[in-house]
């Protein structure tokens, strides 16, 4: 041992675990004034006296004085008079040594069952002695004990009185005296490693409130010290007695001492050691936290380089590294292209700019797009939405990014078709990551801007940005990315294409910065115009490689199919041939035993038509023959070309004709852009087939630039310019004349306003717009004087306007919806759907029907009475049908939009009744492609409806008889089929093959193993079934943390709690 005597001797218990004696707490003696042979005697005569006190009495120790080397004083123990303040959170001898000793003996009786040398032994041991000394003698020694007492506790819970742990010594030459082994404590090491789980939690505290005790000792130890100039010096042992007599402030330390001699050492011990044991103890899973500290701290770093934007960026483009093995894992991408990577490191993205990117297809651009969604949902902890044009697009990407959500922490929620939730869940913990489709985008941040919650919006990205000069739907993405734009200046807007030519009007519109490159991973180049040789060159390809051949028209793909299978040899019949059965086998039983006569003779040769007269079921299944290369040639139309991606080796236009309309640049461009896939092919070829007289045109498309893009604001009158002044004021981001007209010019119209406004001006069409929704009903204007010159006009919303925003009514048809509904209350016949179907079959489809009247007659006559009721309360008659079948005149003036929304009606009700679209497509010789459109228009139609009659109260009615006809029209099932068909991907094929292997429900596929469906259902590939997996567990999650968020609502007090506004006053 150092003769000093300076270091502080701590023992941690190892294998043994036994206690340590109480040498290893109060004993830290100079050699100078105890040898070695002496401390080892007196420790054996006081186990001794600890063992005869618990049969005989309590009998008084002589306990040897022992010197401190960090204290001031030579110190004499004898007193009771410790610090009850730290003695009351002391953690016992417990924590520090076996975690499984589970004694039967009573912790606090008449002495301490858990070791015969505990602590509250000796505690008691000094008391009793303290009580049996002179008067004199115990207030000598009243300050003495408590700093020794202090000192004492601190050693044993390793806390130095400045709280730095890390400065720690111990003895290394000290011996076991307990049959404990001692041993070194190294600085720095984790001494509550080995500690119960409830005393950790214990130290942690200490450890943060270690400077205040500090202090404290610091304090009284200055103050006791103050007329000294020796603080350190080692005085004699006899030095106590005189110097307590000279001390003024004994009185002080005296009063305290009778003050503190009441409350017993042992009660305090006691009580701090039943606070300990009733404490939790939380169950640590060590491999758990260090994974999520290091995904923690990596994600910290990240967030910590965008906030800096500094040049450092981190594992992966600021994420953690577990996305770059991600995507290798699940996409195989390995290696970002350099135009990538110079796009993700531009200063204005680090900036958070808004940013427009253009390149060709297949250039990658979506995975430019996914790594700046991940590092906002990540990094900067926002909500993220994405916007693409169709919902197969939107179910295709779901389906890729439920796996990543899984596994990094986010949530991946559709909002398509009838799906999605307004205002969407509002998350505490986990971020959503939003895919939607336009109009289900434009709802989304409609419902965000109402509830005040459009900045936890942090990212928007709109795929196919040409798509704003498209009709209708381009001039509702023109809304929604205004709308971002006018409330929220923290939401970043990235827009991706591959055909943009007037892109400097985007730029103003979006306040973005421009980034392209021509960049393809193959040689884009137009090489044959051969029109005679179509066979051969698909041969050249076939069935090693795959090859698109595009034509005009629906009709003409399944004759082209036809004319290539019939010239090709017998060879092809053999390739993938077992697969291909498989095909045949899969689409009879989605189509319940029917199957298209042309699929049936073109499959075995690994050829397939692919246009919009299919199901959805068929095309998913014939997309994933094609992606597996079981067919590989598909004859298509254009809208493949703006669909789901299915590239190919070499792609052939077999005319430059979309139906009648000659080609456009824009489409050739999509068309093309498909052979040679990044990632999926090395090369790729085009070919465009011509006659003589296309000759000009086709030289002038494929040399001229691209289409200019333009605003359809104003020329989609109701879903355009009016639509968005009804949300304005219903939304109240702009509610007067002059805040809507100001809006305007900041809107992608208003920056072509020179170019697209010829006879009238903005402020002229603002005005007329406004007047024109007043008179609807739909508006209500204030005017309001404000001087005897100035007059401001003041705008607020009607129920009925309210109503028609809220469930995105075009405004066109929202009188006649609302007059539909209230007739329908007159006399609702609920014996049937049939009258809901009617209310619910959406206008826009009512205008595009040409009955076939005998089917029309037939139909009508199979009807029952309260269905023909249904058809009375519309107006139209069995006789006036029977005269439109039999071809004779007609007198009585009908509606004949009503008639052919009847009609409509019929087929959706025959639909939901038989739930086979092959058999309902034959009765009203219908497209079963058309018929499935029509449904799922009905679908989306029917959830607006409900949000219609849910803002006006006379409708109560609907309400609740919606909600269950949307999810009929949604899924068309049988009810047990509904909770597979949830699951994006999951169609009705593939949930009847689910539903017959035993996966019930949403939690089987949740918890499914994706080798063990391989195995089960046929044809499924292992891409296939991991992300029905991924997508099903995400929307597990979902559930599960929805409810989770209901119950903390529910159980949270009211902020407007009447007494909660009281108690607060009276803590104040």
């Amino acid at each position: 041992m150092d003769e000093g005597g300076s270091r502080i001797r701590r023992r941690v218990s190892l294998p043994k675990r036994k206690r340590p004696s109480v040498g290893c707490v109060f004993v830290a003696p100079t050699a100078a004034k105890l040898e070695r042979g002496d401390e080892e005697k007196k420790e054996e005569e006081m186990v001794a006296e600890n063992r005869r006190r618990k049969t005989a009495g309590v009998i008084p120790v002589e306990v040897q004085p022992c010197l401190l080397s960090d204290s001031p004083d030579c110190l004499v123990l004898g007193s009771g008079d410790t610090n009850p303040d730290l003695l009351r959170h002391m953690p016992t001898d417990r924590g520090m040594g076996d975690q499984h000793n589970d004694s039967e003996e009573d912790m606090f009786g008449d002495y301490d069952s858990f070791t015969e040398n505990s602590f509250i032994a000796q505690a008691d041991d000094l008391e009793q002695k303290y009580m049996q000394l002179p008067e004199h003698q115990k207030h000598a020694t009243d300050f003495a004990t408590e700093n020794l007492c202090s000192e004492s506790i601190k050693n044993k819970l390793s806390v130095t009185p400045i709280g730095n742990l890390t400065e720690l010594q111990t003895d290394e030459h000290t011996e076991n005296q307990s049959g404990c082994e001692d041993v070194t404590v190294e600085p720095g090491a984790d001494l509550l490693y080995d500690v119960p789980s409830s005393q950790a939690m214990y130290f942690e505290n200490l450890r943060n409130s270690s400077n205040d005790l500090g202090d404290q000792f610091m304090k009284k130890r200055d103050w006791k010290s103050s007329s000294h100039n020796t603080v350190n010096e080692k005085l004699p042992h006899n030095c106590i007695e005189q110097r307590q007599q000279n001390d003024e402030s004994s009185s002080k330390v005296r009063t305290s001492s009778d003050m503190n001699r009441r409350t017993s050492i042992k009660d305090h011990l006691k009580s701090a050691m039943t606070g300990n044991a009733k404490a939790q103890t939380p169950v640590f899973s060590r491999s758990k936290q260090l994974k999520e500290t290091l995904l923690s701290k990596e994600i910290n770093v990240a967030k910590k380089t965008i906030e800096s934007s500094s040049n450092d960026l981190g594992p992966f483009y600021s994420l953690p590294s577990k996305v770059r093995d991600l995507y290798v894992q699940l996409k195989g991408i390995e290696k970002l292209y350099e135009w990538q990577h110079t796009c993700l490191t531009l200063k204005s993205v680090q900036e958070r700019k808004n940013l427009i990117y253009s390149l060709p297809t297949s250039g990658g651009k979506t995975l430019v797009a996914e790594i700046l969604m991940l590092q906002e949902l990540l990094c900067s902890r926002k909500d993220v939405l994405m916007i693409l044009p169709y919902v197969a697009i939107v179910q295709e990407k779901i389906s890729g990014l439920s796996s990543f959500g899984i596994e990094l922490g986010f949530f991946v929620e559709e909002y398509a078709g009838s799906k999605g939730r307004f205002p969407p869940t509002k998350r505490r913990e986990k971020k959503s990551l939003y895919i939607a489709t336009i109009e289900k985008g434009h709802s989304l941040v409609n419902s965000l801007i109402e509830t005040g919650r459009i900045d936890s919006l942090g990212l928007v990205v709109v795929d196919e940005l040409h798509m704003i000069g498209e009709g209708s739907r381009g001039a509702i993405l023109e809304m929604t990315l205004a709308k971002i734009l006018y409330t929220s200046k923290t939401t970043q807007i990235i827009g991706m294409s591959a055909t943009l030519n007037n892109v400097e009007d985007l730029q103003k519109f979006l306040q973005a910065e421009y980034y392209t490159s021509q960049f393809r991973p193959y040689s884009d180049t137009l090489k044959k115009m051969d029109p005679d040789h179509l066979v051969a060159l698909v041969t050249e390809v076939i069935p090693n490689y795959s090859c698109l051949v595009f034509c005009p028209s629906k009709k003409n793909c399944e004759n082209v199919a036809e004319m290539i299978c019939k010239f090709l040899s017998k060879e092809y019949l053999k390739h993938k041939e077992k697969e291909k059965c498989e095909v045949i086998k899969n689409l009879k039983n989605i189509g319940s035993g029917n199957l298209c006569p042309v699929l049936k003779r073109t499959i075995p040769f690994g050829v397939a038509y692919h246009h919009s007269g299919l199901t959805s079921d068929e095309r998913k299944l014939l997309e994933e023959a094609y992606s597996t290369g079981v067919l590989c040639l598909f004859t298509c139309t254009s809208t493949l070309a703006a669909g789901v991606n299915l590239p190919a080796r070499r792609v052939i236009l077999r005319a430059p004709y979309v139906a009648m309309e000659f080609l456009k640049r824009n489409q050739y461009k999509q068309m093309i852009g498909r052979a040679g896939r990044a990632g999926i092919d090395t090369i790729g070829e085009s070919i465009l087939i011509l006659q003589e007289k296309d000759k000009q045109q086709v030289l002038e498309l494929i040399t001229r630039p691209l289409e200019n893009c333009y605003s359809h604001l104003f020329q989609e009158f109701t879903k355009g310019i009016q639509t968005l002044f009804l949300s304005l004021i219903g939304l109240k981001i702009a509610t007067n004349l002059d805040d809507i007209y100001h809006f305007m010019n900041g809107t992608f119209f208003g920056v072509q306003q020179k170019i697209l406004l010829k006879e009238k001006s903005l402020w002229e069409i603002t005005v007329e717009s406004l007047r024109y929704l007043t008179e609807k009903g739909l508006l209500q204007k204030d005017t309001i004087y404000k001087s005897e010159e100035e007059v401001q006009h003041n705008f607020h919303i009607t129920k009925l306007g309210r109503a028609s925003f809220k469930g995105t009514i075009d405004l066109a048809y929202c009188d006649i919806l609302y007059r539909d509904l209230k007739k329908g209350l007159e006399g609702l016949v609920l014996e049937s759907l049939l009258h809901l179907i009617y209310l619910t079959t959406p206008y826009d489809l009512v205008s595009q029907c040409n009955p076939d009247w005998m089917i029309y007659f037939r139909q009508f006559s199979q009807l029952s009475p309260a269905e023909q009721n249904v058809a009375a309360i519309l107006g139209v008659s069995e006789s006036f049908i029977g005269k439109k079948a039999s071809g004779q005149a007609i007198r009585k003036k009908v509606d004949k939009d009503v008639v052919n929304r009847l009609y409509l009606s019929f087929v959706l009700y025959s639909l939901l009744k038989e739930t086979n679209i092959w058999t309902v497509s034959e009765k009203f010789n219908m497209p079963r492609g058309y018929v499935q459109n029509l449904l799922t228009g009905a679908a989306s139609f029917s959830s607006c409806v409900l949000h219609f009659c849910e803002e006006l109260e006379e409708f109560w009615v609907y309400r609740a008889l919606l909600v269950e006809l949307t999810k009929k029209l949604t899924y068309c099932v049988k009810a047990e089929l509904i909770p597979l068909m949830e699951v994006t991907g999951v169609l009705e094929g593939r949930a009847k093959q689910l539903y017959s292997a035993g996966y019930k429900s949403l939690t089987h596929l949740a918890n499914a193993n994706p080798e063990v469906l391989i195995r089960t259902i046929d044809h499924l590939s292992r891409r296939q079934a991991k992300q029905i997996v991924s997508s099903a567990k995400m929307l597990l999650h979902e559930k599960a943390e929805a409810l989770q968020e209901e119950v903390e609502e529910l159980l949270r007090l009211p902020s407007d709690f009447p007494g909660a506004v009281a108690s607060s006053t009276d803590e104040a």
